[in-house]
């Protein structure tokens, strides 16, 4: 939003697909799918459908950019921060089905952008929006798209900290009352409640706070705290690397699910691990094992979802969910206890560690 409302754009007249859904899916986008075993990626069709043809009034543009590489909070810490290749093709990909019969962009009279894009290189982003979007904004000039960029990276990292500030509160919450709570790790993707199926929600509906990989507290003092015995004695360089886990750091979402496992091993209130997955796939496959040991070395408990699809086994989530809550009621305090006896002295979260 805060790249589209520097170019004028009135942020009413931004319109976003909706969450997915099945229903989405058999009414936007049949006939128009792609032959792909990647859940997320066949969910695209339907949301171009719906912004085709479920408007009340006809847009313009359908944006929606070829993404190489991501922002991350272990830029630099990392060997590179790439997406996933077929999530990165996708928008070229799903638009095939909608002109292999007949252009429907150019019979709706929308004109269809997916400019490629490297997110966390960010001096290349102006020139890369810019040679993608000139087509369809007449009239746009360079420093105006760089303008444009400078106000979107704003609005993205005022809203990365401010969710990391709110994940901050609930762990000093928990310190303080001596409580348990969740991390999600997964894709962002998984966000979406047709896609994770709001397993978090029924999760948090049971009391326990849930937190997201994504929005992780990263804040110095928390880092050196949770990460310094392991710099100091030459494992790792820095807070942020995982080269001891995990050699192969050129996957964003996978760098920081790796991450995830480690930080929550170190943190004696984070009780819970849930990890969650899409059917078949193939960048999450390798780390099942390496993500597994380090949380449950941690005496953290750990659960599964490896096979989340279009079909939400409604019985089977909750009868996983009671089982994980089951868990928590009975094994939390002593996890908490235990991580704390062997957490470092002078803990950030305002209570006494060690």
């Amino acid at each position: 939003m805060g790249l589209f409302t520097a170019l004028g754009v009135d942020p009413r007249n931004v319109v976003f697909s909706s969450d997915t859904s099945e229903e989405q899916g058999r009414q936007f986008g049949k006939g128009r799918g792609t032959v792909d075993c990647c859940y997320p990626v066949k969910c695209i069709s339907g949301h171009y459908g719906e912004l085709l043809f479920g408007q009340k009034q006809k847009l313009d543009i359908l944006f929606s950019p070829m993404i190489y590489t991501l922002p991350s909070f272990m830029s630099g810490h990392v060997a590179r921060t790439l997406t996933c290749p077929r999530v990165m093709a996708a928008p070229e990909n799903i638009k095939a089905g909608f002109v292999k019969e007949r252009d429907v962009f150019a019979e709706a009279g929308i004109a269809y952008a997916a400019p490629f894009v490297s997110l966390d290189e960010p001096r290349l982003v102006p020139k890369q929006l810019f040679e993608g979007m000139r087509d369809v904004l007449p009239g746009l000039a360079r420093e105006e798209m760089a303008r444009a960029v400078d106000a979107g990276y704003k609005a993205l990292f005022d809203f990365n900290d401010r969710l990391r500030r709110k994940s901050r509160e609930v762990l000093e919450w928990c310190a303080r009352e001596d409580r348990p709570c969740l991390l999600v790790l997964a894709r962002p993707y998984h966000m979406d409640p047709g896609i994770g199926h709001e397993i978090e929600v029924d999760l948090q509906a049971y009391g326990y706070p849930v937190l997201w990989v994504q929005y992780a507290p990263v804040d110095d003092d928390l880092m050196a705290w949770a990460f310094g015995d392991d710099i100091r004695a030459g494992i790792t360089k820095s807070a942020f690397d995982i080269h001891d886990v995990w050699p192969s750091s050129y996957s964003s979402n996978t760098n920081e699910i790796l991450w995830g496992a480690k930080f929550a091993a170190r943190i004696p209130w984070i009780a819970c691990v849930i990890r969650l997955s899409s059917y078949e796939c193939g960048m999450d496959q390798p780390t099942y094992t390496p993500t597994q040991q380090i949380i449950e070395r941690s005496g953290t408990l750990f659960f599964s979802f490896q096979d989340l699809d279009s079909t939400k086994p409604a019985g089977s989530v909750k009868i996983r969910v009671e089982t994980i809550t089951h868990y928590l009621q009975k094994y939390a305090a002593d996890i908490i206890a235990k991580k704390k006896a062997a957490a470092p002295a002078g803990c950030p979260l305002g209570v006494a560690t060690a």
